[in-house]
């Protein structure tokens, strides 16, 4: 039965380790996204009240608006260990990440603009009879930012900015447990949970020449408590006392903080080179608790050790203006890894990752532009193990990301 315990502990691991790989890419303005998801140092359109806040003040128009949408369609890729020839893959429905932003001047110096975005945001579906069933069988997460964010202009050279996050979020998981009924059908457990959460994210700007731009900004940690989530169970009868079949449990799940440097540089008036390197805060994941309402002999309160290792992704792009109607832009990044090898999960795609990126504007007159945007997503193939299942082999993911806005400026 302690084997049991340990893969019901899985389940909440999973809903904090989908953030750790995946794609959590910030698509979050089509402009930035086709220059390798730059936009620390590169302020351009309202969505830089995510990039970096302090930018809003350096926008040139009174008035800002942008909407736009990125389908992601991944799949993920599984070989278990040799000698074992048994292969398998994900079959996802296409996500939808989406983002709205909106920014005003209220003077030359200061501006307020709000955000409502999703930098999480998945659905893994490996399917009720792979044969890690007993691991993961799909998962859903979704994860909706508010952020009302004030910029102010220093001088012409410098200015800050803050935003309030305000976090919703939700995910739902099913697994099979090896516990057959007189059918030879596994038990089954779902486990689902919601939370209201909140954060900031604070950015500054500074313009030492016409043509240098420099920004760094700090995205806080958001605490993810979720409380009162619902754990069901379906488990043959003579267990069921076991396993009630209804159940809550709490548990606190910390999203990590990121610190975030970019420059870009106008090298002629039509063409603009840019960096960034985030730094992401995925040590603070040392351990996941929570409890359940109920417990009982092999369904205890649990405390996981995880250890997770600080990650940084390196991004390069450049945009090239053709001509007042045409705007053509390309990029890359690569992304390191944090989830240690004997912890990683089907659920969690994570490997060196390579971002290939490009773009394109449509721009019909001053006010309107129409961008697109386009994203391949690769992580290098990894050989890894789950060591609490003893359930391991080679995962290879890719992703194909297309993206289309539209922006308007007066």
């Amino acid at each position: 039965m302690r084997k049991i315990t340990l893969l019901l502990s899985f389940l909440l691991m999973i809903i904090y380790g989908v953030n750790a790989g995946g794609f959590q890419v910030g698509l979050q303005g089509q402009r930035q996204t086709g220059m390798g998801l730059i936009g620390t140092g590169f302020i351009v359109g309202p969505s830089t009240v995510f990039f970096n806040p302090g930018g809003m003040s350096f926008l040139e128009n009174k008035y800002n608006f942008s909407i736009g949408v990125s389908p992601i369609m991944s799949n993920v890729s599984f070989q278990y260990r040799a000698p074992s020839t048994y292969e398998a893959k994900t079959d996802n429905p296409i996500g939808y990440p989406f983002s709205l932003y909106l920014t005003g001047k209220i003077n030359d110096k200061l501006s307020l603009g709000l955000g409502v975005y999703t930098p999480y945001g998945s659905t893994t579906i490996w399917g009720d009879d792979w044969r890690g069933k007993y691991v993961i069988q799909d998962i859903s997460l979704m994860a909706v930012y508010f952020q009302p964010t004030v910029s102010y202009k220093f001088s012409d050279k410098f200015s800050a900015g803050f935003g309030f996050v305000f976090t919703y979020g939700d995910v739902t998981l099913n697994k099979a447990i090896p516990l057959q009924n007189a059918n030879g059908q596994a038990g089954q457990s779902t486990i689902s949970g919601s939370s209201i959460s909140y954060g900031y994210n604070v950015g500054l700007v500074y313009r030492p020449t016409d043509k240098l731009e420099l920004g760094l900004t700090y995205r806080s940690e958001v605490m993810m408590s979720v409380e009162g989530g619902d754990a069901t169970f379906n488990v043959p009868s003579s267990l069921s006392s076991l396993f009630p079949a209804t159940n809550k449990f709490d548990a606190d799940l910390p999203l990590p903080g990121s610190l975030n440097f970019g420059a870009s540089y106008d090298v002629t008036e039509k063409f603009t080179l840019g960096v960034d390197i985030n730094y992401v805060f995925w040590s603070s994941y040392e351990s996941l608790d929570f409890d359940f309402e109920t417990n009982t002999s092999v369904l205890e309160d649990i405390s996981l050790e995880k250890n997770y290792t600080d990650g940084a992704i390196y991004r390069i792009g450049g945009e090239y203006i053709l001509n007042d109607m045409w705007t053509v832009r390309a990029g890359f990044y690569y992304d390191t890894p944090v989830v240690p090898d004997d912890y990683y999960a089907p659920e969690t795609p994570d490997a060196v990752k390579l971002g290939f990126t490009g773009g394109l504007s449509f721009n019909p007159n001053d006010n309107l532009s129409i961008d697109i945007s386009y994203l391949y997503l690769t992580g290098l193939e990894r050989e890894v193990n789950y060591s609490p299942e003893n359930f391991g082999g080679k995962y290879k993911y890719n992703a194909i990301i297309p993206g289309i806005g539209i922006s308007y400026k007066f």
